[in-house]
Formats: C-alpha cells, structure tokens, sequence
C-alpha cells in the first residue's frame, strides 16, 4: 500500500474524529479482504449500537474518496461532505429502525424476500436467513427505510428471528407473502413496453379473467410493479400455479437478472437453446451486479416444485 493512500487514511480519519467527537474506536479502516470481504477498502464510522449487536454505521469506500483528493478536491470539503451525509441518515428513518429491529411485530411489514447468486455471495450469507435452490439464494431482508430516493435495506440474521423468538421458516413464508404485497407479480409484454411509457404490467394473477398467457417459444417476461429485484415474482404464493394452470404445463425459467425472468411453456421449447440465450444475454446485457445465475430452471406442476435444469455432464 503506497504511503500517500496510508497518510490519506490515517489524516482523513484524524479529521472525522475532531468533527464528530467519537472515541477512537468509532472510526476504523478496513481492508478489503477482511472479513466479510467487501468490494473495496472502507472507513468505517459507527454511528450507534443497540443493545442486540446491531452497529449503525456509515461505511466510505476510502477509494473514491483518495481518488477526488489526488483530483484536486480538499481534505476539508471531503470532510464537509461526510458529515452531510452522516446528518442525512440522522435525520432519516433508518436509525429508528434499527431500534425496532428487536421487535416482530414492529419490523414484519417490512420483510421481504430478495434472490441473489449464493456461489458469488456465499460470505455474505454466514448467519444470514435464506433458503437455497440449485446456485439461487432466496434471502430475508428487513426494509430499513429511504435515503435519496432509493430504500435502503439489510439481510436479517439467525440471531434476529432467535430474539423474536420465532420459527425461522415461519418468518421465511410470512415475508415471502409480504413480497407479494409489497410489489405484486406482473408479466410485461415487450410491445406495450416499448410504446407506453406508463405501462404497468399485466395482473394476470386476477383470478376472475383468463390472462393470455403465451405458450409459444418467445415466452414471457416476468416480474413485479417496482421492477426491482423482480425475479423473486416466480417464488410468491400462488404465481407458480398461476402460471402452470394458465399455460396448463409445467414450464422453463430463465432467469435474464434479478430483476426479472422469461418463463416459457415446457412443451414449446428445448432447455438447451434456452441456455444458450441466457449465457448471450447475460454476456451482452447483463450488469454484473444483476446476474442471478446460469441455469435453467424447470416448475414442476404435478409436484408444486422448483428444480434446476441440469445437462448430462453436468454433478446434480
């Protein structure tokens, strides 16, 4: 590590305790492969800590911040820009949140359930509450509320459901169904995408009408109404069965990110083209914070079961 990066560090550090007041120990770098291993070093300054272990705090990734000092930009007006940010989380929700992480029945309405890669994130997952399919990941998060327009959340640890005092798969089913709630399924036809700006999507779990589901190769594009994280729509309540009845098959899911999935009838098309056309999609337009993974993956009607598609070489 080169000297001017250290003093940076060390200066930067010594600035933030003078304009905070914390003690010495409130503000500490880590190196990126410490762990949990993160994607960059860190200063980390812990805002709060309740009485359960759970730290609020304010991490800055020391890079970005080195990277603007060697441009020009004062240690000062980095300064001034840390401690903005830290009144903005004061004056957020977030803290309030995290003293009702101690309580269920406080915090359950905003539990949800988030789809990530389990292989690529598997540090990230020590002590975390999740249910695992194939190389998918189905992890609980809490909402921890808004900051510059975007919700801010975190994955909910064993410990957590242990002080609620709750079985784990019982706060697992409740929050899969608070998903659904939070941001309903919908399949998005590609035309009306393209040609109305304020489309929504498709209700097609309206129970009261016949949705026209495709059932040829093209398939269909599902999701959910904020679009975000979508692709955890094929796993709520109901949608699967949904779809299977609507197709009156079994089908194919091809998971294009994590925010959104192509299901196809299973008896309009053959795997291994799907597979192909993952591995281009997510070669061309995927960003590699959006992979979920590269397999296909089959519902099973008879049995309301997920599995993975696997090739002939491939260990199940």
């Amino acid at each position: 590590m080169e000297k001017m990066y250290v003093d940076f560090v060390e200066e930067l550090r010594r600035e933030l305790l003078d304009a905070t007041g914390y003690d010495e120990e409130r503000i500490y770098y880590k190196d990126k492969e410490e762990y949990p291993p993160t994607s960059g070093d860190r200063l980390i300054l812990k805002h709060s800590e309740s009485s359960n272990g759970t730290a609020e705090v304010c991490a800055l990734y020391i890079k970005d911040l080195y990277e603007a000092y060697r441009n020009g930009r004062s240690l000062g007006d980095i300064v001034e820009a840390v401690m903005k940010r830290m009144r903005e989380l004061s004056e957020s929700d977030i803290l309030q949140k995290v003293k009702d992480l101690e309580d269920y029945d406080r915090i359950k309405g905003d539990l949800f359930i988030r789809l990530i890669n389990r292989e690529s994130h598997e540090a990230e997952l020590e002590n975390a509450v999740f249910r695992v399919l194939g190389d998918i990941a189905l992890v609980l998060y809490v909402r921890m509320g808004e900051m510059d327009g975007s919700v801010t959340s975190m994955k909910v640890k064993n410990y957590m459901v242990e002080e609620w005092g709750l079985d784990k798969t019982d706060v697992f089913d409740k929050a899969l169904l608070n998903t659904y709630f939070i941001s309903p399924p919908r399949i998005y036809c590609w035309e009306k995408l393209i040609y109305h700006p304020t489309y929504e999507g498709d209700n097609f779990m309206n129970l009261l009408s016949d949705y026209p589901i495709r059932t040829d190769s093209l398939g269909n594009c599902l999701s959910t109404t904020k679009r975000t994280n979508g692709a955890v729509a094929v796993f709520l309540p109901g949608v699967a069965e949904r779809i299977s009845d609507l197709m009156d098959d079994d089908f194919y899911i091809v998971f294009t990110s994590v925010h959104e999935a192509m299901v196809h009838c299973m008896s309009s098309v053959d795997p291994e083209d799907l597979r192909q056309v993952l591995e281009d999609t997510v070669r061309e337009t995927t960003p590699p914070e959006d992979f979920l993974t590269l397999k296909i993956y089959q519902y099973n009607r008879a049995a309301g079961e997920f599995m993975p598609v696997y090739r002939k070489y491939e260990d199940r």
